[in-house]
């Protein structure tokens, strides 16, 4: 009897280790081939997104594939259109550029005080000192090694440039992996069912599984589309209101900043700080813009969204604030946006397997528990 325990929790920490060792060598592939894997979910979320519209057109008789392309091509005239309608002010914003480093340059001057130290000029020269000091204990006096160059401003825009070209690439390929989805129809979900398990139960749970996946898909990108698009016309009404210049543009890039969950928000506010700052000459309306744009972020942003997407995906929210941080760490700016539909995913696929209950539970919000894999299953027979 002993002996039958002691394999019992040998082969249980055999099968922890490689779990383990499972984990981290997904985590490895996934930050290592995230070339591939970001356009990938960009382009199935976007497929979940569109499925309706394309599936309403087919209940019109449309051929799947010509809806396909019809709702592709409706959304890149979209996109297409919405930058023909800010090309004037962008265009403009572009060539008041060389004005807008040179206001900030002169603004660096004044804060330096006319050739005065600047607190980090003290840092760095007791940093030197400190060094003398440490060469001179130690009994030695060699030369200072020579700094290495920092990389120019020329330099930083052009990878800066580099980054941005390779962000529409991304969504490029992300756009035909979403043409292909949705033009398959629901051949691909057949696929997955066959594989999904051999009995009449087992295929049931997948089609819960798939059901619920689109489900939460489409709620968190609805909700994100509804609270950004409110967001962006009160950012406009609050830059008409104090005159800031491009308000259209600016408000368009604040809503589209705070997409990108927490983080996006601060970006927002430093973009136009940095705007306001250089139009205005009043300390009062600089903080005024901010004051507001704080004021409606926490109240749509902050308690409006996050309201809705608990009660759309009955998430946690600790869990979702570090699942945001983990994607973010994993794949940078597209894990801060897909992070969160993605840890809802792995939740619903959680919640209908036993042996992930514990992982559903803790994704799970308190009002809201995992439904378990025995009432899963056998709400599936009831259907």
């Amino acid at each position: 009897m002993e002996n039958a325990t002691a394999e019992t929790r040998r082969a249980r920490r055999v099968e922890t280790a490689i779990v383990a060792l499972a984990v981290i060598a997904s985590i490895a592939a996934l930050r290592a081939a995230q070339e591939f894997f970001i356009p990938v979910v960009v382009g199935i979320f976007l497929a979940y997104a569109l499925r309706p519209i394309v599936s309403k057109l087919t209940d019109w008789r449309v051929p799947e594939a010509v809806a396909a392309a019809l709702v592709m091509l409706a959304l890149v005239g979209a996109i297409g259109g919405g930058a023909y309608a800010m090309r004037d002010q962008a265009t403009s914003a572009l060539a008041d550029l060389p004005h807008a480093a040179h206001a900030v340059r002169m603004r660096v001057r004044e804060l330096a005080g006319d050739g005065a130290p600047t607190p980090l000029a003290h840092v760095k020269a007791a940093a030197v000192e400190l060094n003398k000091a440490a060469n001179e204990v130690a009994g030695e006096n060699p030369a200072p090694p020579a700094p290495p160059p920092s990389p120019g401003i020329v330099d930083r825009l052009t990878a800066d440039g580099v980054n941005a070209l390779g962000v529409l690439t991304t969504f490029g390929v992300a756009l035909v992996i979403t043409m292909f989805l949705l033009a398959a129809g629901n051949s691909f979900r057949r696929k997955l069912l066959r594989v999904g398990g051999n009995t009449l139960r087992e295929r049931r749970i997948t089609v819960e599984i798939l059901d619920e996946i689109d489900i939460q898909v489409q709620r968190y990108l609805l909700v994100m589309l509804f609270t950004n698009v409110a967001l962006g016309l009160v950012f406009w009404g609050i830059f008409a209101a104090f005159g800031l210049e491009r308000a259209v543009l600016f408000a368009f890039c604040a809503a589209v900043l705070h997409a990108i969950p927490y983080l996006g928000i601060v970006m927002a506010l430093i973009v136009i700080a940095v705007a306001a700052i250089l139009q205005f000459s009043s300390v009062g309306a600089v903080v005024g813009i901010l004051v507001a744009m704080s004021a409606a972020s926490i109240a749509i942003g902050l308690f409006l969204q996050n309201w809705l997407q608990g009660r759309a995906s009955q998430m946690n929210p600790v869990a979702v604030f570090l699942s945001v941080i983990f994607f973010g760490w994993l794949w940078g700016g597209w894990g801060l946006l897909l992070g969160a539909p993605l840890v809802a995913i792995v939740r619903t696929i959680a919640s209908r397997i036993e042996s992930l209950t514990p992982v559903a539970e803790f994704l799970s919000d308190d009002a809201h528990g995992p439904a378990a894999p025995a009432q899963a299953a056998g709400s599936s027979r009831g259907r």
